[in-house]
């Protein structure tokens, strides 16, 4: 009884280390550089590892690791997005921010927005637009074809604008207001 569960474990190891390649390629393809992209594969196999109860068995392992490997690539880009060289203390001198209020309440009437869609344009929308999934996947996932889909998203997309009341692009990012006074604390 005790072999069965070692007979996953060295199933998923050696499925895992079968996409090595693949990974790797995928790595340098997203960093630009081998030693970024190994340091990224590296970090992707500890998360899978560390999360292998999550994996099930008989399902796509590659575009399961793929996904862990693209959500740390970008995880990585954001954290780099956000550090700064500040010796002097200059740029910490001159930073604001905008108010966090408005992002908590777009994101609940997000998700008010979310939860009027019927439920097969949220599954889909969620599926692609949030977890990452490609049209194809999301349509496995589903149970129907990669068409029907692709019309959900596309139907929930213009749904939640319309719910949101959006209608261009500056209809993202602060109020006019908001947009003022913290453009003054950066020239000042």
């Amino acid at each position: 009884m005790t072999d069965a569960p070692q007979s996953v474990e060295f199933s998923f190891k050696r499925e895992m280390l079968a996409t090595l390649p693949s990974l790797r390629a995928f790595g340098v393809s997203l960093c630009g550089n081998r030693s970024n992209a190994d340091d990224l594969v590296q970090d992707t196999l500890m998360k899978a590892w560390a999360k292998k109860e999550s994996f099930t068995p008989g399902t796509n392992m590659k575009a399961w690791l793929f996904t862990i490997l693209r959500n740390e690539f970008y995880s990585q880009m954001r954290k780099r997005g956000r550090e700064v060289q500040d010796v002097d203390g200059v740029f910490s001198g001159q930073l604001a921010t905008h108010p966090e209020q408005y992002g908590s309440m777009d994101m609940q009437d997000f998700k008010v927005a979310l939860d009027k869609l019927p439920s097969d344009q949220r599954e889909a929308i969620v599926l692609v637009g949030a977890s990452g999934f490609s049209y194809e996947e999301a349509a496995e996932i589903s149970g129907c074809a990669v068409g029907t889909i692709k019309s959900r998203v596309s139907r929930a997309r213009v749904a939640l604008q319309e719910l949101l009341e959006v209608s261009g692009h500056s209809d993202y990012g602060p109020d006019a207001s908001s947009a003022v006074a913290t453009s003054k604390a950066f020239t000042a």
